[in-house]
């Protein structure tokens, strides 16, 4: 009897080895595009058109068109203001994968970097051709680059309705919201990337690392559990951080998955679909996240070879949840032990400022306010300064008003931070007006506002023993004996 069943195993075990060498041998291995294949890819297919994230839904018309040939291009509906809303098609395989972009307007950067990668897939005859071929042969795409066209117009979150869109899967008010919970009714995808922007203040938890990039799949109930479709994406995720990880280390965390019925990302999760949220934050020196877009087209890119492979697979959920959460420690500014006064006395605190972008037009300023003060210990500057032996001043308006901003310069306006002004006059010039300028500038009123408070406007000196050592000129730190060169976003006042 031992003998008959010694025989029986190993005969299982025989078979067991030809059926699993059989699987391997019609599942042909394929090796990932490496970090500088995508990079290089990127720098090949850029959209030129697309200089800044400001771009309206005017400036994408033409760049659709030209990729007509291409792409099967469908116009899906129209916004509350009568803007049309397309899908752009591409792709010949069975896994059908779709992804919208600028849902809220004013969150364009994934749409940017749809914009290379339709490039990149109309792109023939050189070294991108078999990874084109893999993805043609084995994904159908479907791609909505411009949900929120006149939120665009106004580079605003919400639509001409005022609604969150992402607020709308269910109830279906707007018009828009109607079209994407269509498109992916019709379409059936298997995947979807749900493409954001963030707040540039996210941090990665316990680090002083600005979130560049976010990621989560989306809970569909309110116990965040984990099935097959959630699986899939965490694991497309995973693949996604590796190469993140090597172009910018730390700079990677985890949203938030705590369920909301209404949001589009947990509503098509529970549909059925694996859903990528992407959400594109802050980096070093990349105001207009153009370096920001160059992670995006990488890691979209990236994404769609392991699901048209479904090299997702070798990932693991506890490789998922392993990935940084967000965190909002951030501030643009962090003065700590500055001395500041009150009723004749000094105390040391530290200040917190957050500088705030406000829309104007089709550009942009910063208005600079004390986010919180006081023991700011659990807080990360994006700048800081030891302000140990500083002590708070205001400043003055310079007595003289120029005819225009254009009759001052840099220069000038450093050499009045330095004899104490904080601000100056000029006739010709209307409240509101843009400028560059590293000092306040006066057309509407003679006084500027500032303070050390929460919610108060930052614009002061930083003294030491009646010696001033830094400007603070609308969150903007100067350091008045070492200037260094920084782009100045200022309004008129």
């Amino acid at each position: 009897m031992k003998v008959q069943n010694s025989l029986s195993f190993s005969l299982f075990l025989l078979f067991s080895l030809i059926v699993l060498s059989c699987k391997t041998a019609q599942t042909p291995t394929h090796e990932a595009s490496s970090t500088p294949v995508l990079e290089s890819a990127f720098m090949k297919f850029k959209e030129p058109a697309i200089t800044h994230r400001r771009f309206k839904h005017a400036d994408l018309l033409p760049l659709i068109e030209q990729h007509s040939k291409a792409f099967r291009i469908n116009q899906l509906g129209e916004s509350v203001e009568a803007r049309s809303i397309y899908s752009m098609d591409w792709g010949d395989g069975k896994t059908k994968v779709m992804l919208w972009s600028q849902m809220h307007g004013n969150e364009s950067t994934a749409t940017m970097s749809l914009f290379d990668l339709f490039n990149f897939l109309e792109g023939s005859g050189d070294e991108f051709d078999g990874l084109r071929s893999l993805l043609r042969s084995n994904l159908d795409l479907k791609f909505i680059p411009m949900l929120n066209p006149d939120g665009a117009e106004a580079f605003k979150r919400r639509n001409a309705l005022d609604i969150d869109l992402n607020r709308d899967a269910i109830s279906q008010i707007s018009p828009e919201a109607v079209i994407l919970k269509k498109a992916r009714d019709e379409f059936e995808p298997e995947f979807g990337f749900n493409l954001h922007d963030q707040q540039t203040y996210y941090n990665a938890s316990g680090t002083p690392k600005q979130a560049t990039i976010s990621v989560l799949a989306p809970a569909y109930n309110y116990a965040t559990e984990v099935n097959t479709v959630r699986t899939k994406a965490m694991q497309t995720i995973v693949g996604m951080n590796r190469i993140l990880q090597e172009v910018v280390p730390g700079h990677v965390g985890k949203y938030d998955d705590a369920f909301e019925p209404r949001a589009f990302g947990d509503n098509i999760t529970k549909w059925g679909t694996s859903t990528i949220l992407i959400e594109s934050g802050g980096y070093p020196d990349d105001p207009e996240k153009q370096y920001i877009r160059q992670l995006n087209f990488m890691i979209i890119l990236n994404a769609l070879e392991q699901i048209a492979t479904r090299s997702y697979e070798q990932y693991t959920v506890t490789e998922y949840f392993s990935i940084p959460d967000n965190d909002l420690q951030l501030v643009d500014l962090l003065i700590n032990e500055v001395q500041v006064p009150v009723n004749g006395r000094y105390y040391p605190l530290a200040l917190g400022i957050r500088r705030r972008e406000v829309t104007s037009g089709s550009s942009y300023y910063h208005s600079a306010s004390v986010d919180d003060l006081g023991d700011l210990q659990v807080y990360f500057g994006l700048e800081k300064l030891d302000a140990t032996s500083l002590q708070y001043s205001e400043g003055k308006v310079y007595e003289q008003v120029f005819d225009s901003l254009e009759a001052i310069d840099e220069a000038k306006a450093m050499e009045m931070l330095k004899e104490g002004y904080l601000a100056i006059k000029v006739k010709e010039g209307s409240k509101g007006d843009l400028h560059g300028l590293p000092i306040l500038v006066l057309a509407s009123t003679e006084t500027y506002p500032s303070g050390w408070k929460t919610g108060e406007s930052t614009n002061f000196f930083l003294e030491q023993e009646g010696v001033r050592k830094f400007a603070v000129v609308n969150g903007y730190l100067i350091d008045l004996e070492n200037p260094k060169n920084q782009v100045f976003k200022q309004r008129v006042y």
